[in-house]
């Protein structure tokens, strides 16, 4: 028999193509519209009603860039297709939209809501997603306003050409669509099946050995289909088609089949290549949509994330919120994540990432009783080693992520498996083997899904997460078609709806010793996103630290003199923060729009917390003259304890005074002795008790190297190796002077320039950089290097609540991937005996390497922090201006004094003015390994005392905690501080004064204290 299965295929996609396809709507007539455009931002509807309409047409151009633009939709069905007998029960009136939608991606163009008469919010549109079957009533008429957002397509197509769309003061004037239509439709229910049963098959037979039986039955099958149905009379013959086709359809998948769990699924990043301001719409519009879709189908599901985008709905579209809130009820809208956002997880600081549950999961609980069991970050660039530990810690039991799958060098071994954070707690784990977040249930996307699936044999099950996202849209009629004909379909793996809970308990039955996977879940890819815009970066570094101590000294005025405490200002100032520790704010790969807002915010949040620091001191310190300095570190810090204030020492003076030596000065306070060169460049560091040189020989120290920084792709989120292969070495200075005990260093460079301030405690043990950058470069890279005299493979690097080591060889694919990596406030490498640290205020990227010594004995290792880039997409003005910020070469140091040299260049002393001598902390610790990381009041606002603390060295280590008030109770809490069995607390005396504690390695523990 002759093969003729390629003409058959080309014969079948052109009758889908031209006579199926064009015969889903059986007749179109249009709407009567007008319109009114809103002067500025986006206004409620009463305001956009109340507005002076006027008359448009299909053709018309409208939308000015990031504008909005209300049209009044009115019309009624035409009576040819009400008349009793005229139309078949299987066709049904909607309406219809096409804004002038272009090729690019749904949700980065422009789409509306659709708002009745009352002015409650119906559903949204957007390419493939344009029906709204709710817009009609049952008297067959159409009464609606649509709310359509004229936003540009800043980049959906990812050309990464530099574009001033993304601010709206560069976007221009518009209009940038032209309306196609808005139409009352009449849709061809029948017609519409047969269509979703071809693409089913029609999928399938590209999917299946070409050479097989059941593929051949599939084309010969929709070949006569095709014969069967008229194509002049498409609507009259279609259920005859789907009588051929039904056998077909009706074949079980084998036994073996893998099962694909479907949710729902809408990724929507809170930011991105759009501001906040229209994400909050872009939520309304796919939960609506959402909401229409289950009315129709009784069995889709669908999971959201980020208790932020409920509660931006809750606030704004209150009627939408109480729809919801029915549909969480049943169990068919499901909220999952446990988090504020779907945030990054390589730089919100410890605490900060553990408010991200703390505010995700209690708003959660509060509003719908769920206590989501699950973290769900599909989108976010890599994950700390500290995850795990924090997402048990919040009673969470799952984990789920697909970015891995992006990586550019290596493949994850697994799918399903045991993730092991770097306290040795273990996340039950799963990567979507679809590769996508965004499935259209597609019969390729299946296959892949079946295909790629690394756990053959051990487990057969993965969850397919479906639906148009990151900028919104959801699941459509066509995808839930799709599931329906996927369910058991030979050839095909088992697709069932689900949910996300179901779906991992499934799994856990199924594979209930999974191979495990041990420390962070680094992506081989985004590694720019460690530095792109910095003043965001420092925004929410310096937004960390202001906060704790806010809550820090609050709670000690709370305490001590009964001042109220501060809860809604603090919370609605965490709230902020989370927010724009979202994936694609922090770290840096939005428009131009959402990092003006960040800084303002970043601003306004500083405004906050300085005010509640400083009312607060302004209690405790009461009346009087007398100044002390207050900490609130950890760590005592000349004479002033920790987490307290007192007198500090003044009879030293506050720097070593530089010496002219040579060609240069010499700064010694005698614990280092440190030469800088007429350069301005460190040419040495010596510990003077042992004479270790730090610098290695040959090299200097505080060396600035200006890279090309131009990525393969993704401009602000890629470092690509090859930037290595171009540097220039600033040791040229314009000029070198001293002031105030300071070496000061200018320097220019392209169109940017640098001032560099050099100094030397004089009781410390670090060479402190004060870097004042007025950067103008594009597609440059500013390195920070430190050349060390030190002989190691690895390096540690903090994280969150502990620190990572990582190898600095290159031995394996993975080593080699691994060419910038992310640290906070400090790296260290070290030999037994001696190591050094490079701590900072602002930086997260680094890159830390290993070269032969230059005498041939041994190796040395280089530390670079990367200070600052300047991509041009989807930013093209990234990081133009002036920074300023702060890096330490701290000689001498274990992990003990890196840790503490973090926290003094991230957490300063403060001055307070009154009549107290001293500020008694409210507690202490007595062991180094022993950090407090938070003191605040308990959520619930039972005033008591919450303590979190950590264990820093990766040792196991006790200490004795001792509290200065009158205590009644203690309990271990979990996150959210709800009782936990004692662990960690070994011995409490009977008058409650003091707790005995023994942590393990990098174990989190959290203290409720009643007062």
């Amino acid at each position: 028999m002759h093969d003729r299965s390629s003409l058959a295929a080309l014969r079948i996609d052109r009758f889908v193509r031209e006579r199926l396809t064009p015969a889903v709507y059986r007749a179109a007539v249009p709407l009567d519209l007008e319109f009114w455009e809103a002067p500025d931002e986006p206004v409620p509807f009463a305001e956009a009603a109340a507005g002076v309409y006027a008359p448009i047409s299909a053709g018309d151009a409208w939308g000015r860039p990031w504008g909005t633009t209300w049209f009044r939709v009115r019309g009624a069905v035409p009576e040819e297709w009400r008349r009793e007998g005229a139309l078949p029960p299987t066709t049904r009136a909607e309406m219809v939209v096409d804004l002038g939608f272009t090729s690019g991606q749904p949700g980065f163009q422009c789409e509306g809501m659709v708002w009745d008469a009352e002015g409650h919010p119906v559903r949204g549109v957007a390419p493939l997603n344009t029906a709204v079957s709710e817009a009609v009533a049952a008297e067959g008429t159409v009464d609606v306003y649509l709310e359509a957002a004229s936003n540009p397509d800043v980049g959906s197509l990812f050309s990464f050409a530099p574009t001033s769309l993304g601010d709206k003061a560069t976007a221009g004037p518009g209009p940038i669509y032209r309306l196609r239509h808005v139409d009352l439709r009449l849709r061809d229910l029948e017609v519409a099946a047969l269509l979703a049963d071809v693409r089913a098959l029609r999928g399938l037979a590209d999917q299946i050995d070409p050479q097989s039986p059941r593929r051949a039955e599939i084309l010969v099958g929709l070949e006569r289909m095709i014969d069967a149905v008229d194509p002049d009379d498409v609507a009259g013959t279609a259920a005859r088609g789907r009588e051929i086709l039904a056998p077909l359809l009706a074949r079980p998948a084998v036994g073996s089949a893998h099962t694909l769990h479907a949710v729902g699924h809408a990724h929507i990043d809170s930011a991105w290549l759009w501001p906040v301001r229209e994400t909050v719409r872009k939520v309304a519009r796919t939960f609506s949509n959402v909401l229409s879709l289950m009315d129709e189908d009784p069995d889709v599901v669908f999971a959201a994330s980020s208790a932020q985008q409920y509660a931006w709905i809750k606030e704004v579209y209150p009627d939408l919120f109480a729809r919801i809130a029915e549909r969480v009820a049943e169990g068919r809208f499901v909220p999952v994540g446990s988090m504020w956002v779907e945030s990054d997880t390589n730089m919100p600081g410890g605490e900060a990432l553990a408010r991200q549950f703390v505010a995700g999961k209690s708003f959660f609980l509060c509003e719908f009783g769920i206590d989501t069991p699950e973290v769900w970050l599909p989108d976010s660039f890599g994950y700390t080693g500290a995850l795990p530990q924090i997402a048990a810690a919040a009673g969470a039991r799952w984990f789920l992520t697909q970015k891995t799958s992006w990586n550019e060098t290596n493949r994850m071994p697994h799918h399903t498996f045991q993730w092991e954070g770097i306290d040795g707690t273990r996340l039950f784990t799963h990567f979507p083997p679809v590769d996508t977040y965004n499935s259209v249930v597609s019969a390729k996307e299946l296959a892949h899904a079946e295909h790629n699936f690394a756990d053959k044999g051990r487990a057969n099950v993965s969850l397919l997460p479906y639906g148009y996202g990151d900028g919104g849209g959801g699941p459509t009629r066509e995808m839930a078609q799709a599931i329906t004909r996927t369910h058991s379909l030979e050839g095909s793996p088992k697709v069932v709806h689900s949910t996300p809970r179901a779906f991992f308990e499934t799994a856990e039955a199924e594979y209930p010793h999974p191979e495990v996977w041990t420390g962070e879940l680094y992506l081989e890819f985004h590694r720019g996103t460690y530095t792109s815009q910095l003043a965001t970066k420092q925004g929410n570094r310096r937004s960390e630290h202001l906060l704790r101590e806010a809550e820090l000294w609050a709670t000690t005025a709370t305490v001590r003199t009964g001042a109220t405490y501060p809860a809604e200002r603090l919370r609605r100032a965490w709230e902020t923060v989370l927010l724009q520790q979202f994936h694609d704010i922090l770290p840096g790969s939005s428009i131009a729009w959402v990092y003006h807002d960040a800084e303002r915010n970043y601003a306004a949040v500083a405004r906050e917390l300085e005010d509640i620091i400083a009312t607060s001191l302004a209690g405790l310190a009461g009346e009087g003259t007398t100044t002390i300095t207050v900490n609130a570190a950890p760590h005592a810090r000349g004479g002033v304890p920790a987490l307290g204030g007192g007198s500090a020492k003044t009879d030293a003076p506050a720097l070593a005074a530089p010496v002219q030596d040579g060609d240069g000065w010499t700064l010694d306070n005698g614990i280092l002795r440190v030469h800088v060169d007429g350069r301005g460049l460190v040419t040495s560091a010596v510990e003077v008790a042992t004479g270790r040189e730090a610098v290695a020989p040959g090299s200097v120290a505080g060396l600035l190297q200006l890279h090309r920084d131009t990525p393969t792709q993704w401009d602000a989120w890629d470092i690509d190796v090859h930037y290595r292969e171009n540097v220039a070495d600033l040791v040229d200075a314009s000029s070198v002077r001293v002031e105030d005990d300071t070496i000061v260093v200018e320097r220019t460079f392209g169109s940017s320039h640098l001032t560099e301030r050099i100094s030397l405690g004089a009781d410390a043990r670090v060479v402190a950089f004060d870097l004042d950058i007025d950067w103008h470069e594009t597609q440059k890279l500013l390195k920070f290097a430190f050349p060390i005299d030190v002989h190691t493979d690895t390096a540690t690097s903090e994280i969150q609540f502990g620190h990572i080591e990582r190898p600095t060889h290159t031995n394996t694919s993975w080593d080699a991937a691994r060419f910038e990596t992310v640290a906070h406030r400090w790296v260290r490498v070290a030999e037994p005996g001696f190591g050094v640290a490079v701590v900072n205020d602002s930086t997260y990227g680094h890159d830390i390497t290993r070269a032969a010594r230059a005498d041939g004995r041994g190796t040395v290792s280089t530390v670079r922090l990367s200070l600052i880039r300047s991509a041009l997409f989807p930013d093209p003005t990234q990081d133009e201006g002036r920074h300023r910020l702060r890096v330490g070469f701290v000689v001498g140091a274990d992990v003990g004094t890196a840790v503490a040299e973090g926290y003094r260049i991230n957490l300063p002393e403060r001055t307070v003015v009154g009549g107290a001598e001293e500020l008694a902390p409210l507690l202490r610790v007595d062991s180094e390994g022993i950090v407090v990381e938070a003191v605040k009041l308990a959520e619930d606002g039972s005033g008591d005392v919450v303590v979190r603390l950590y264990e820093a060295l990766g040792a196991r280590t006790a200490g004795r905690l001792t509290l200065d008030f009158e205590a009644s109770g203690v309990v271990e809490t979990d996150l959210l501080e709800r009782e936990t069995e004692r662990r960690a607390v070994s011995g409490v005396d009977d008058a409650l004064s003091y707790l005995d504690l023994a942590l393990r390695p990098f174990e989190i523990v959290t203290l409720r204290i009643a007062r």
